[in-house]
């Protein structure tokens, strides 16, 4: 069981898509995404499979809430620096976990 120490360590922040594109390399469908999460992260990209539910132009200026503090993953070609969050709808797809209300970028979330 997750104590309430490990869960601090999770570093789960507020940050706004700035870019995508498609990822013809994944395995599964994917965008790569870069995300911007302000001045004291900065801008880090992910790869997100989230092609069934969102199309590349409805993601820019999206504020999503991401992983930031997991080791750098190598997904073929691409480096994914951050966990984008979302919800697994099994074949429906994913739906990203956004902000109610826009905040800061980098914001923690509690």
């Amino acid at each position: 069981m997750l104590n309430w120490e490990d869960f601090e360590k999770i570093e789960m922040r507020t940050g706004t898509i700035i870019e995508v594109k498609d990822f013809p390399k994944a395995k599964n469908p994917a965008y790569q995404l870069k995300i911007d999460f302000g001045k004291e992260i900065g801008i880090k990209s992910s790869s997100a499979q989230i092609t069934k539910l969102y199309k590349k132009e409805d993601l820019i200026g999206k504020q999503i809430i991401a992983v930031v503090n997991f080791p750098k993953k190598q997904i073929a070609d691409f480096i994914s620096e951050c966990l984008v969050l979302g919800v697994i709808l099994e074949d429906k797809g994913v739906v990203l976990l956004t902000t109610d209300k826009k905040t800061e970028n980098g914001k923690r979330i509690a």
